[in-house]
């Protein structure tokens, strides 16, 4: 086999035709499965990633004769419903992915799945209100609203009622909802002169994110401060949705689709007025780098948000190298156990976020790069917490074991899940004090010494 036709060329990802009526064939699905699982059976090698592979290999290891024709096609669900979209197994395992010949995408496969099988059936009421990000944000955001919501959340029998109604498991880690929305008390404007630099566009525009937006908005003060303390001009963006992310995850297309075309025009427009867009959470900058141009090809709108598009740090990496960036910390933040999500990961942006914290005078970063298993809204389901829990059981140990004064991630329901399985390893007891929770944006707002 040359390298033209082996796997030493580096991975390459064929847009999604989901506009093809292919896609959308049961039987041709059935049998691309079958294919896909049977070479997985044989190489096994991404048995430790999440629970989607465990699941095949018991499946395969049950069967009469111990071979993948032996399982049930009806069984092959349990795999597809184990996978979150995570990509890891494509960008970091599989030898098997585009160029060579075997043409493996293991996430893509599983996204043909979960779409086939929400058209046919609508999917769950649970899925589909956890997956409606901005409406549950909207309507916790009422002021009496958000105190119920809240109230429930932090009550046992609140969380028994949900558990029971929705099958989110009443163990799970949930999110708070913001008194005030990061949108509504967020003021950022572009008076400052801008600084092209020739890595990096001189001004900046935010993407909220749903969860800075209704959650945390914190995070996203922070970044602003950080802009502003380094002379960026920044702006929010103006009107925007849900990334999508949530939507995707669930095989909802038809939702990717109708949340790209609330996004893209206003997103494009600042892409052709030379803004960098930068976005607070890894999902998001992942959805609109690397997953809406597989899915729409041919927009060329999306092309030009894909190519504005900028994790924080990165931009921050690349302003510093263009001389362009302050350097002066006068808060040192002492020992950082900081988590490496997979939506980072599969970006190959490399450690932007570690080599931001290492240039912290008095700091050490330990970085943990495994995933946490939380996942976006699938850990938090009852069916799937356990196994959630379990996926994330070595981070959690290895963010434990360190002198901590923080832990971090760069996606905070990350970040909240390491926390919750650190408690109950007794994470405390392991590092000999209970490290404090901050997203890496915040650590750099502290460290230049920004109120």
């Amino acid at each position: 086999m040359s390298v033209k036709e082996g796997s030493l060329e580096a991975p390459t990802r064929h847009p999604i035709a989901w506009d093809k009526p292919e896609f959308w064939d049961e039987a041709g699905l059935e049998k691309e499965l079958e294919r896909v699982f049977d070479i997985c059976h044989g190489c096994r090698r991404c048995v430790n990633l999440c629970g989607a592979f465990p699941t095949l290999f018991d499946l395969v290891d049950a069967s009469s004769s111990g071979e993948l024709e032996a399982v049930a096609k009806e069984r092959y669900v349990e795999v597809v419903d184990q996978c979150y979209l995570c990509d890891v197994c494509f960008m970091t395992k599989c030898p098997y992915v585009p160029p060579h010949p075997w043409n493996l995408d293991f996430p893509h496969l599983m996204l043909r799945a979960k779409a086939v099988a929400f058209r046919k059936t609508g999917g769950r009421l649970r899925d589909r209100i956890l997956s409606s990000t901005d409406r549950l944000g909207y309507f916790a955001g009422i002021p009496i609203v958000t105190q119920a919501v809240n109230t429930v959340n932090q009550s046992g029998a609140g969380r028994l009622v949900t558990e029971k109604l929705l099958g989110v498991d009443r163990r799970a880690w949930r999110p708070d909802y913001a008194q005030t929305k990061f949108r509504r008390s967020a003021h950022a404007d572009a008076s400052t002169p801008v600084r092209d630099g020739a890595r990096t566009p001189g001004k900046v525009a935010v993407f909220s994110t749903c969860y800075v937006n209704y959650n945390e908005p914190g995070i996203g003060h922070d970044l602003l401060k950080i802009l502003a303390h380094n002379e960026i001009p920044h702006v929010l963006v103006e009107k925007e949705a849900c990334c999508g992310m949530p939507k995707l995850e669930l095989g909802d297309l038809d939702g990717v689709r109708r949340l790209k075309e609330i996004n893209i025009p206003v997103l494009a427009r600042l892409a052709r007025d030379g803004y960098a867009i930068l976005a607070a959470i890894p999902s998001c900058t992942l959805m609109f780098s690397k997953e809406l141009p597989l899915l729409f090809p041919g927009d060329a709108e999306v092309k030009q948000v894909s190519e504005a598009m900028w994790d924080p740090f990165e931009y921050l990496v690349a302003r510093n190298k263009d001389g362009l960036l302050k350097n002066e910390f006068p808060r040192p933040l002492g020992a950082v156990s900081y988590h490496v999500p997979c939506h980072s990961r599969v970006q190959n942006l490399g450690r932007k976020t570690e080599e931001v914290l290492k240039w912290i005078p008095q700091t050490s970063v330990t970085t943990v790069e495994r995933c946490s298993g939380h996942a976006g809204t699938w850990g938090v389901k009852k069916e799937y917490h356990a196994m959630a829990m379990k996926i994330g059981k070595p981070v959690f140990k290895s963010m434990a074991q360190p002198q901590s004064d923080f832990i971090s991630s760069d996606c905070q329901l990350a970040g909240h899940h390491i926390e919750q399985g650190m408690e109950q390893l007794g994470g405390a007891a392991i590092s000999g004090k209970r490290p404090q929770l901050a997203h890496p944006i915040t650590l750099v707002r502290m460290a230049y010494g920004i109120e």
